[in-house]
């Protein structure tokens, strides 16, 4: 069983959007902090890119991730984001199985 991460591109086109996020994000953070199988999670901003963001949540498995997603909780732990999903690339989000690490 191998750690998953999960990325959910987010835009902030000006200051008042990236405020926005940012409060959002710790909003949403504190509801999956109790969340069984999560591990943490990031917001993480692009230097080159300043409007580009990306909420980096890590989980223990596969099996947990989806147990959430499936769940009831799960639209509306993560309401308070979706109004600042990036679709730019085509999907706003994409999950990645940990094959390597040190």
């Amino acid at each position: 069983m191998s750690e998953v991460r999960v990325l959910v591109y987010q835009v902030a086109r000006d200051e008042a959007e990236l405020a926005a996020v940012r409060a959002a994000y710790h909003q949403v953070s504190g509801r999956l902090a109790v969340v069984p199988g999560m591990l943490g999670n990031e917001l993480l901003r692009q230097p080159h890119d300043p409007s580009s963001l990306v909420v980096v949540s890590r989980w223990e498995s596969m099996a947990a991730f989806e147990s959430w997603e499936r769940g009831d909780g799960h639209r509306a732990d993560t309401a308070p984001l979706r109004p600042y999903r990036d679709d730019r690339a085509g999907t706003p989000f994409a999950v990645y199985q940990v094959d390597a690490a040190y």
